[in-house]
């Protein structure tokens, strides 16, 4: 899978941009805020609908105008694809693949796959569980539509629940409807994320031990209140049952794949709590690379690679290892300086020099 053309029109500072990427190697050089990563978040914006750095689409328009335009060729193995996406300043969005509109935003999953690594991905070891978890849905997301239906059907299963929860007129056969609804999709939810940290680690084991030389061993490992077993719709509907008492007194539902998190452990560390800067960046690197490796044992094609302003931040062996995959993968890098890039660039590489949302070359 590769972006053949890319094309924007009053996308955040770019009035007008038509370029053609090669399968191999791509690389926008500039100062920083001149629009290098505009373009990786329309192309990712292709994949998720949604951009990595803004839940307002409105952001996304160029001062003056009423609406963006975003649109990517995308050649693939079986049939090559089109998408055009139309953002307008109140809220709503069009979207056609190969000129069909589409209704819904899970047909469009699938369409094009990405993996992206930037800076603020260390946040997803640092910070919040609710960061970890966004990872994880957004991975299984975009391989997987009935995982996606489930979690919509979920969250909103979950938000009726807990307006019933806090409401007057309390109903204990109607949050019995609401324990059977939660506990089947909760399910299937956290099946499918244990399947997928099971994945992780194995492609994680590979790659962290390639990136530090042996040194290192990583793991992850699904942390939840529930119990995996074969009877777990049944434990989890239990414990929403022992709950009810505690859901009525805060309002809300206390327990679900909603809650739930993960942890990374090196050398049986906990990284969050305990790790490096650099071991955290290098779990993140193997979290990134790993979700390479499954989606092309999912699709049968590698995604498109998005790397936005991190070779600068890794060290020596983590950039070794970053430049010396990049082989039979389309590769979007965007950096201030083409030094640390040399070594690896051939006839097929292509750089873009970007300035005040123009492409000089």
């Amino acid at each position: 899978m590769y972006i053949k053309t890319i094309m924007l029109a009053n996308y955040r500072n770019y009035k007008q941009l038509q370029i053609n990427l090669g399968q191999n190697v791509n690389v926008f050089i500039g100062d920083n805020a001149q629009g290098k990563t505009n373009i990786l978040e329309a192309i990712y914006y292709c994949a998720f609908s949604k951009s990595h750095r803004t839940s307002r689409d409105k952001d996304l328009i160029n001062w003056n105008n009423n609406e963006a335009y975003i649109s990517l060729f995308v050649g693939k193995m079986r049939l090559d694809k089109k998408i055009d996406i139309k953002i307008l300043r109140d809220g709503k969005k069009a979207i056609k693949v190969n000129s069909i509109k589409i209704n819904k935003i899970d047909e469009l999953f699938g369409t094009f796959n990405v993996v992206m690594f930037s800076p603020e991905d260390l946040k997803i070891i640092k910070e919040s569980p609710g960061i970890r978890r966004k990872f994880l849905d957004m991975e299984l997301c975009q391989i997987n539509k009935k995982y996606y239906f489930n979690l919509v059907q979920y969250n909103k299963t979950l938000n009726e629940r807990n307006i019933l929860l806090r409401s007057r007129n309390f109903n204990e056969d109607m949050l019995e409807v609401y324990n059977l609804q939660l506990s089947q999709y909760a399910d299937y939810i956290i099946q499918e994320r244990l399947k997928y940290i099971d994945k992780i680690n194995f492609y994680g084991n590979k790659i962290h031990d390639e990136i530090t030389s042996g040194k290192e061993k990583i793991s992850f490992k699904y942390d939840s209140i529930i119990k995996f077993t074969n009877n777990f719709r049944d434990n989890f509907l239990e414990k929403l049952r022992d709950n009810i008492s505690r859901d009525r007194e805060k309002g809300l539902t206390s327990i679900g794949p909603h809650r739930d998190d993960f942890n990374v452990f090196i050398n049986n560390v906990d990284v969050k709590k305990f790790g490096s800067q650099g071991q955290q960046r290098t779990a993140v690197l193997t979290m990134k690379f790993s979700s390479l490796k499954i989606i092309k044992e999912t699709t049968g094609e590698y995604p498109v690679l998005l790397l936005d302003d991190v070779l600068s931040e890794l060290d020596i062996n983590r950039k070794r290892y970053v430049l010396g995959t990049l082989n039979n993968i389309q590769t979007i890098i965007t950096c201030t300086g083409i030094n640390d890039l040399k070594d690896y660039l051939d006839e097929n590489s292509n750089i873009f020099e970007v300035y005040d949302g123009e492409i000089l070359n």
